[in-house]
Formats: structure tokens, C-alpha cells, sequence
């Protein structure tokens, strides 16, 4: 076992900069900066109802999820052809590769394109060929996750997987995003059983805003392999140990916790406590144009508001990938370069 060196609390956010980690809950759409929308609205000849950057960024003031997921839909109206999808994976990669992000399993949402007449294959192939790129140009490894939106139905996520398997080689897994109070993990049960027997990887959206419930459920009927959020797990105790015992993964997202008012505070985010309890948890950004910060803001603030120390910063980077889906070969060398980085921070420090 790595034994992390001391490191003072003013130096702690330069290390978290500088450590290398994989980003494991990150929806594409939600790296879409008013920037972006405003140019590719201008490309597309289409007319925003917001007058300006400034004032779209200013709707950025959300109470929960659902007041978020409004305007989140919104946004993606402006993406309508190959280039389009190319461009925003693309503009995010670049920004995760600043970061030090060296692997990202990127969720898409085909549903919320194919529903405006965009062909998934202009969505799938866009973002595709943006990851290919990104691997040659900037050294960060990417790979892509097809989300069903649980507020709709299972026939239209059976569809959706119908439509989306002549492209079967350019994504790796499902998920389950979207409203989640009200629309629970067995609602899917089949279509996830269906992705089962395509060998494509199980993930779900639950305890979030559901209750732990919803982790029970997502592990025990969609047999899931990570679990999305799950911060409601420490309600309950049978959970928790189960989730430490399997190590299940949790992909937690802390700046969007405290946007959606699901810790209002960021120094009450149980992060601490999750990894203290000895679960798997990560750290990932979630909707970052909309949530106030990437990956290494969700580090910095959460680390200054709860008072983790590098010990939790080395758990949570080997963790990242630890539950990443990359190939062993991978993770050995990324959790090498994670000893590197310590190593020659302490060197410097």
C-alpha cells in the first residue's frame, strides 16, 4: 500500500491540480458552455431566448434537479449536426486534459437529440470521432456511456437501443440519467438485461436525489457495476456495507450536490464520510458549464469546505480508476503515475 507523504493544507490544492484521474460521471451535454450554445445557435441559424452569455449563465440559479433539467434541455437545442457533437466532446476534452484527467467515461443522452429529428448516428459519430482525436492530440483516453432517460418510458429505451446497435462498437456501456424521484431503477429492468446479454457495461443514476432504496434496486435488478451519485447510501447501514464489501462504486459530484440543493453547504457533503467508511467514491463533475466548475474545481472547493487531506486525495484519485471500465494494463499504469505525482510533489514541496 502507498503510503501518502504529509502535505500542508496550503500546498493540498496544487496537488489536487496536478494528480492524474479519471473522470467517471460527466454527461456531454452538461459541458456545454453558454460560449458554445451562443456560437453553434449562430452556426445553426437558430434564435436563443436568452439575449446574451450573460444573461444564460445568470438562469444558471437551480433549486433541484428538475428546475436544472429545464434549462439543460434547452441548451442542447443547438446541436444539430456531426460537427456540432464534435465540437462540444472535443471543447470538453481539452478542458479535462488541463486537469490532468487522463481517462473519461463521457455519458450521452440520444434521446434528447433524436426527439428534435437529429439521427443518432450524427450524435454517436460526432462524439466518437472527437474521443479518437482527443487520444492522438492530447493524451487523454475517452470513452463513451448511452444513457436512457428514466422520465420516459421502457419501450422508448428499448427503441433508443434498437437504434442505437449498428453503432454498438463506439460505445462501451449504458446508464440511467435524468428525473429521478418517481421514475425507480426497476422501471428498466429489461432493456438493462438486454444490455446485459450485449456485454455492455451497467450503470445507474441512484441515491441522489431517491433514496437508498434506488442503490438497492439498481444493484440487485439492473445489476449494475457503478453506481452514479449514491450519496443517500449512508442512511442506511445495511447499504453501505454491502457497497464497501463489493467495492461498488460511487461516482459523486459535489459542486452539483450543493447546485441541486442536495447539500445546500458543501462543508455538510458527506464525501468523507463515504471514503471513511471504505467506499469506493470518486470525484467527477457532472454538468460543469452548469454546475460551476470541472473536475479539479469539484477537488478544490470540496476539499477546502470539509478539510480532506492528501491521504484523501491519493483514495480518491486510485479510486477513479480503480472503477474506471479502461483495461488493467491501463489502470496499472495510471495508479503508477499517481504514485509518480505524489512522489515528485513532495520532492518540490
Amino acid at each position: 500500500m502507498f503510503k501518502v507523504p504529509p502535505i500542508s493544507a496550503d500546498r493540498l490544492p496544487t496537488l489536487l491540480r496536478a494528480i492524474p484521474k479519471a473522470e467517471l460521471h460527466i454527461h456531454i451535454e452538461g459541458s456545454l458552455e453558454p460560449e458554445l450554445i451562443f456560437a453553434l445557435a449562430q452556426r445553426n441559424g437558430l434564435t436563443l431566448q436568452y439575449p446574451s452569455v450573460e444573461a444564460l449563465r445568470a438562469a444558471y440559479a437551480f433549486t433541484n434537479l428538475q428546475s436544472f433539467l429545464d434549462i439543460y434541455y434547452a441548451g442542447a437545442s443547438v446541436l444539430l449536426h456531426e460537427r456540432d457533437f464534435y465540437d462540444m466532446a472535443r471543447a470538453y476534452l481539452a478542458r479535462a486534459a488541463l486537469d490532468n484527467v487522463v481517462h473519461a467515461e463521457i455519458f450521452f443522452d440520444p434521446q434528447t437529440h433524436t426527439a428534435r429529428g437529429v439521427p443518432i448516428e450524427t450524435v454517436v459519430n460526432g462524439l466518437h470521432r472527437a474521443c479518437e482525436d482527443a487520444r492522438g492530440t492530447l493524451g487523454i483516453s475517452a470513452s463513451l456511456i448511452l444513457c436512457f432517460l428514466r422520465h420516459l418510458s421502457e419501450e422508448e429505451a428499448f427503441a433508443t437501443l434498437e437504434q442505437a446497435l449498428p453503432l454498438q462498437d463506439k460505445f462501451i456501456g449504458v446508464g440511467l440519467d435524468s428525473s429521478e424521484v418517481g421514475h425507480p431503477p426497476e422501471k428498466f429492468a429489461r432493456v438493462f438485461a438486454r444490455c446485459r446479454e450485449l456485454g455492455l457495461h451497467l450503470v445507474a443514476h441512484a441515491g441522489e436525489e431517491g433514496p437508498p432504496a434506488y442503490i438497492w434496486s439498481a444493484l440487485d435488478v439492473l445489476k449494475v457495476e457503478r453506481i452514479d451519485h449514491g450519496v443517500q447510501a449512508l442512511k442506511d447501514e445495511a447499504l453501505v456495507r454491502r457497497l464497501a464489501q463489493e467495492r461498488i462504486p460511487l461516482t459523486v459530484c459535489p459542486l452539483s450536490n450543493q447546485k441541486l440543493c442536495v447539500f445546500p453547504d458543501l462543508k455538510d457533503h458527506n464525501l468523507r464520510q463515504l471514503l471513511d467508511a471504505g467506499l469506493c467514491a470518486t470525484v467527477n463533475s457532472d454538468d460543469p458549464a452548469y454546475f460551476g466548475g470541472y473536475i479539479n474545481d469539484n477537488f478544490t472547493q470540496v476539499f477546502a469546505a470539509t478539510g480532506m487531506t492528501a491521504r484523501h486525495a491519493y483514495q480518491l484519485a486510485s479510486n477513479s480508476f480503480e472503477a474506471s471500465f479502461a483495461s488493467e494494463a491501463d489502470k496499472r499504469h495510471w495508479q503508477h503515475q499517481l504514485k509518480e505525482a505524489f512522489d515528485r510533489f513532495v520532492e518540490h514541496d
